[in-house]
């Protein structure tokens, strides 16, 4: 435990809000952040304060100040039923490169799963979902974890260095990820090259294009009865990742990201999401990326991300 804190900063105190009224008591009172607190957790957040995969990507950077916006606005919050013990660890101790950074976030969320910890990792840039995705695979075992990724882009590029648009290649090419447990939810055909599109289709990747999600009546009853359909009698021991792109959700909703757009998930819809995600008894890893408080709109997408993580911990099978 002391390596794993030893790679980490503490949550600057000052994020952590209080009213100093017992009669209405904040998560910013409540939610522990030190390391003797660690071992009676059931949750714990990471923050991970970089976007120089953003950067490569020539996307708009910003986003390394993510986790901070977000926990500003998560410990505003009231505990109105959370049950679970929540301990915020602090963020990862960004490193002179993105793939150091990365080993660094792999050790501790293997630590966080063979603790038996369910993790919310905030970004920071997508590239996060490559050290995540790593840590499921190397505690768990390729077979014994579905990926979910929740954005407007496939995220499976060919590129010379690893961005916040390569994730999902470099864990289907290392045999991390299996083509059969991976699901892309919420794309937009738009800003999917067809090229790479074929390219899942080919592996026998599940899609769910933002389409397809919305001609549902609920939003997770496409992604819900497809996991049951093709996992049947199986889908309870699997452990689950969910990788949330805050591009996923249209501007109107979620200004602050690092790629916007008109059409996306409806606030509702992507809470509805977050929801499942917290039903499934073995999710293991929720992930929330991309949140750029550089182009936020009076903090909309933080207290998004921030409602998100609550309906997380509130919900947690």
């Amino acid at each position: 435990m002391a390596d794993m804190f030893d790679l980490t900063t503490r949550p600057n105190a000052d994020l952590f809000s209080s009213r100093n009224d017992p009669n209405d008591p904040r998560l910013g009172e409540i939610v522990a952040r030190e390391p003797a607190d660690y071992p009676g957790a059931d949750i714990v957040i990471l923050g991970c304060p970089q976007d120089e995969g953003v950067r490569r990507n020539n996307g708009r950077t910003g986003a390394e100040h993510g986790p901070a916006a977000i926990r500003q606005q998560f410990y505003k919050l009231t505990p109105f039923n959370i049950k679970k013990r929540v301990v915020d660890i602090g963020d990862i101790r960004i490193q002179g490169t993105l793939e150091d950074t990365h080993d660094i976030h792999f050790q501790i969320v293997c630590q966080l799963l063979r603790d038996g910890k369910r993790v919310i990792v905030l970004g920071g840039g997508n590239d996060i979902s490559y050290p995540d995705g790593c840590a499921m695979a190397e505690v768990f075992g390729p077979e014994w974890w579905i990926g979910i990724n929740i954005d407007s882009h496939l995220d499976v590029r060919i590129a010379d260095q690893r961005n916040s648009g390569t994730p999902y290649r470099q864990l289907l090419e290392e045999g991390r990820l299996l083509p059969q447990y991976f699901y892309e939810v919420a794309f937009q055909s738009h800003y999917c090259s067809p090229i790479y599109y074929d390219y899942i289709r080919q592996l026998g990747v599940h899609r769910i294009s933002l389409e397809l999600l919305r001609s549902r009546s609920e939003a997770d009853l496409e992604l819900k009865e497809n996991i049951k359909q093709n996992f049947i009698g199986h889908s309870r021991s699997l452990n689950t990742f969910f990788g949330f792109d805050m591009d996923a959700v249209r501007s109107a909703d979620a200004p602050g990201t690092s790629a916007p757009s008109p059409l996306g998930l409806r606030n509702g819809e992507f809470i509805q999401l977050v929801k499942y995600a917290a039903s499934l008894a073995n999710t293991k890893i929720i992930e929330f990326s991309e949140m750029n408080p550089k182009y936020d709109i009076d903090n909309r997408t933080a207290k998004l991300v921030a409602i998100a993580m609550h309906r997380f911990c509130s919900g947690v099978a």
